[in-house]
This record gives C-alpha cells, sequence and structure tokens, in this order.
C-alpha cells in the first residue's frame, strides 16, 4: 500500500507548481483564502500577517522575474516548506528536538569597506572557511531538512568559490547579506540565471547616511547593483542598521516605498544596532522608546502596505522569541566556530571537526535554547540587549570561548549599561505586550512556566 504521506506531499507540490504560473491572475481575497489553512498552522498572529504579505509579495513580482528565478520560487515553497518536512520529523524523532529553520554562515570575513559599528569588524580577515567544509555543511543540513541558508561576511562575493556552491546546491535557497559594490551586471545576470539566490544590500538610510557609515561613493555603487538585479530580473531586498540617529527614517513610509517600490526590492530586513564589532558605541543603540516607536511602524506598514519587511528584535511575537543556539539557526564563522548568533561572538565548538547534528548537541547551545523564550513577553526575545544575564550565565557555565579579541567586552565592560537598556525597554514593553497580545500571552506564560 501507498504511503499517505508520501501522496500527500506529492499532490501539494503538483498543486503549488501549477498554482504558481497562474498565481498573477488570481484575486488577493481568493488567493488568501486560499492559504487561510496553512496560515491557521502558524502559531503568532504576526506570523500569519508575514506570510501573508509574503504571499502577495510573490505574486505581485512573479511576472517581472526571470524563469530561473521563478523555478527556484517553486522550490522553495514545495520542498523547502512542504516537501522536505518530513525529513525534519524524522529527525526531531530521533534527536528529541527539531533541527533550525535556517544556518547562517560567513565563509568569508575579508571586506572591501571599513564600516563604523560593523559587527564582524573584529574577526580574523586571514583565513577563509575551507570550501570543502562548506560543501559538507550544506549537505548535512540537507539531510536535516534545512533547505534555507543565510550567508553573510565579510563580503560574501568576495569568496571565490560562492557562486559554485549556489549552482551545486541548487534546491537550497541562498540569501545572501552583501554590501552591493560588487554586483556590476555581469554578476546580477549569473544571480538571476542562478535563480536560489537572493542578495539583500546594506543601506544606512539615502547617499548621506550610507556614506557617512560605508564610505564616499558606496551609496551609488549600491543603487547601481539594485538597478542591475532589477534589470537581470532577480529577486533582492534591503538590509538596514538601525542607529540612534537613523532610526525616524529607515522607518518611514517614504523610506519603505522608495526601496520597495521605486528600486524593486522583495524584502527588507532591519537589524537593531549591536554595540560589538569595529569600534562598540552604547551611544549607536537606538533608545528604547524608538525601538517602540519602530514596532508600532513595521508592524503598521506590514498590515496596511503589505510590506515585506521585518525587525528580529521588534518581531519576536512573530517567531516565538529568540532564534538562537539552533532553535530556529545558528551562525558558523569564516574560521569555522559555531556561534548561536551572529552577535553572539563565542563558542564551544568548531565544524571543522564535528558535524552540524553534534554542534547542534553541545551543552553551551542546549543551556541557551532551555531557557528560551527568556520573558513571557516575546517582545524582548534578545539575550544581548534585552536579557543580557542570560548570555553571561551560559558562556559561564559552558566555558564558551570568545572568537575574536574583545568579544568579551559584551559580558563584562558593557554588563551594567546593557542591564539597565533591558530594564528600560521592559517597562515600555510589557504594557504593549498584555494589551495587543493577550492570547499569545496566555500561551507564552504556558509554555514558559512547564
Amino acid at each position: 500500500m501507498p504511503d499517505v504521506s508520501v501522496i500527500r506531499d506529492y499532490a501539494i507540490k503538483k498543486t503549488i507548481n501549477g498554482l504558481i504560473f497562474v498565481l498573477p491572475n488570481i484575486p488577493d481575497d481568493k488567493l488568501l483564502s486560499f492559504a487561510e489553512k496553512f496560515l491557521g498552522t502558524v502559531k503568532w498572529p504576526d506570523g500569519q500577517e508575514f506570510l501573508r504579505s509574503l504571499i502577495l509579495q510573490v505574486k505581485n513580482r512573479l511576472p517581472e522575474l526571470h524563469r530561473n528565478v521563478r523555478r527556484g520560487a517553486i522550490n522553495f515553497l514545495t520542498d523547502a516548506l512542504f516537501y522536505k518536512a518530513r525529513v525534519r520529523e524524522a529527525y526531531e524523532r530521533e534527536h528529541g528536538y527539531s533541527p533550525p529553520l535556517l544556518l547562517v554562515i560567513s565563509p568569508t570575513m575579508r571586506c572591501n569597506l571599513k564600516c563604523v559599528g560593523c559587527y564582524a569588524g573584529m574577526y580574523s580577515k586571514k583565513d577563509d572557511l575551507p570550501p570543502e567544509v562548506l560543501d559538507r555543511v550544506l549537505s548535512e543540513a540537507k539531510e536535516m531538512g534545512i533547505y534555507f541558508i543565510v550567508i553573510s561576511g565579510g563580503e560574501p562575493f568576495s569568496y571565490k568559490p560562492l557562486l559554485g556552491m549556489f549552482e551545486k546546491h541548487h534546491d537550497i535557497t541562498f540569501q545572501v547579506y552583501t554590501n552591493g559594490t560588487l554586483i556590476d551586471r555581469e554578476l546580477a545576470g549569473r544571480i538571476a540565471e542562478l535563480g536560489n539566490v537572493i542578495p539583500c544590500i546594506s543601506v544606512e538610510g539615502y547617499g548621506e547616511e550610507t556614506d557617512a557609515r560605508r564610505g564616499k561613493g558606496v551609496y551609488d555603487k549600491v543603487l547601481q547593483a539594485m538597478d542591475n538585479l532589477k534589470q537581470a530580473r532577480a529577486l533582492f531586498g534591503f538590509s538596514a542598521t538601525v542607529t540612534r540617529f537613523n532610526s525616524d527614517l529607515l522607518t518611514s513610509e517614504d523610506f519603505v516605498d522608495y526601496y520597495m517600490d521605486e528600486k524593486g526590492c522583495f524584502i527588507g530586513w532591519y537589524f537593531q544596532y549591536m554595540p560589538i564589532g569595529t569600534r562598540p558605541s552604547l551611544e549607536l543603540m537606538t533608545t528604547p522608546e524608538q525601538r517602540i516607536q519602530r514596532l508600532e511602524r513595521v508592524t503598521r506598514m506590514r498590515r496596511e502596505k503589505r510590506a515585506l519587511i521585518s525587525d528580529f528584535w521588534c518581531d519576536g511575537p512573530l517567531v516565538g522569541g529568540c532564534l538562537a543556539a539552533g532553535r530556529q539557526y545558528l551562525h558558523i564563522n569564516q574560521n569555522g566556530d559555531v556561534e548561536p548568533c551572529v552577535f553572539v561572538h563565542f563558542a564551544v565548538d568548531n565544524i571543522k571537526e564535528k558535524s552540524l547534528s553534534e554542534v547542534l548537541e553541545s551543552d553551551f547551545f542546549r543551556s541557551i535554547r532551555e531557557r528560551a523564550p527568556y520573558h513571557p513577553n516575546l517582545l524582548r526575545p534578545c539575550m544581548v540587549i534585552d536579557h543580557p544575564y542570560v548570555l553571561r550565565e551560559c558562556v559561564e557555565k559552558c566555558g564558551a570561548r570568545p572568537t575574536h579579541p574583545e568579544a568579551e567586552g559584551i559580558i563584562n565592560d558593557l554588563a551594567p549599561d546593557l542591564d539597565r537598556y533591558g530594564e528600560e525597554y521592559g517597562r515600555l514593553a510589557d504594557p504593549i505586550w498584555e494589551e495587543r497580545y493577550q492570547e499569545t500571552a496566555v500561551e507564552v506564560r504556558r509554555l514558559h512556566t512547564a
């Protein structure tokens, strides 16, 4: 007798394959109605809102994309989200926990820019992750059912084996955080031909703000890179680091409209500036009040404009809290050190010496996962700036080592200031959580005390 689950997965894949090509002609209300059954399986309301925006963005952008990019979207929607779910379920049955949804890998920390406050600025630039190690990690990830990989750095496109890896692992969807300066017409065309690569280009605002942090003339190269990708009919997005001085600009409707509508970005990511890396400064961090303002603006634009934008520090309710330590993701740096988060520069294992499955089961990672969520309020998800005692306790308990010089600053020199920041932000965020997320709050309290 045939396996019912196999038949079901095959039916889902064929349905989505067929749907992709008629998607642009389906009215929005009917499309969302069709998707409601799947959306209802997503635990957090903000997650449902994000997926609605994703569905509508895919629908609206599909006709203008390169045929290989459309094919890549099919692979992601079918294999990564549905068809490979069985692989993930089998891993969970065997190991007792679900594998992460994605990995972040920085194969190089070499970069052609020297941006102020770069979180990766203190890593060694001498060594890159050997391509055979990267290849093995990608293969191991697929064996677990992980088919979404984020490539960071350094400047990823300075890593020579990268495009070959994209081509070899064509069934993986890769998102690449890049400064954009190396994306000429030839590279943009190659990205579109590959079909499984989504560059997200760093901006600090417009010309004045971007050049002030990244160097004179960088913004012009960023705009040209976006034009090249749009002309090649590739999917791409923006990545914005929010500081105290650009917070209002980056969260304005004019900013989002410019990059999403005029420049053609498919997705936008907001990153809270973190006091690590090159010349860390608490004065660059957004204030607690600005962070609340960012929360309000991002959620409103996603709801009203269907803008596909997300902020990892404001969108804790979207993903159920902190993603780190393999709960939903981890970071592998250029030296092979496996860190719980790209902003937590401590490790106990190296991927050159252990398998991906082995590093996920380290005491360090388990210690962090067991504490999550660190607080019933998911608007306070971060173990670095919201609950810094969590990071300090786990590093000390497990003997985690810093992965570059001066990384310890965040758990000793900056500790008092980060404690105060977390307390101040909590006083603002707690009433909003209780008022706006009552049903979710009850469920999180239950999980938190279980």
